[in-house]
């Protein structure tokens, strides 16, 4: 009985980590769009893509693993989940990687 408990944990957590990294590349997708198929006189930002999507799927993964240390109570998983969640977030802020081309309209907007 034990093993199959074990068993149905893994196949949840799995499908835990690819629905965080879907949510990821969904919260992704406008950003990347907008970075890669327009801009300003057609300049594409390609650090979105380069950056930004690896860096949205990895924090929509490592959400969905700190959630589900969290249900099961694995405090000590959940609290490195966090850290690496954190430290994903301070990457993307130090490189802006959502950035997308510059503003058409100037400071009008």
């Amino acid at each position: 009985m034990e093993h199959r408990r074990e068993a149905i944990r893994g196949v949840a957590g799995c499908l835990i980590a690819l629905i965080g990294g879907a949510a990821g590349m969904l919260a992704w997708a406008p950003y990347g769009r907008r970075g890669i198929f327009g801009g300003f006189e057609g300049e594409a930002e390609w650090n979105v893509l380069w950056l930004g999507l690896p860096v949205m799927m990895l924090g929509g993964i490592t959400a969905g693993v700190t959630l589900f240390a969290l249900l099961w109570g694995k405090w000590r998983q959940a609290l490195g989940a966090a850290v690496l969640l954190t430290a994903l977030v301070g990457f993307g802020v130090a490189f802006d990687v959502l950035a997308g081309p510059p503003s058409t309209c100037g400071p009008v907007c």
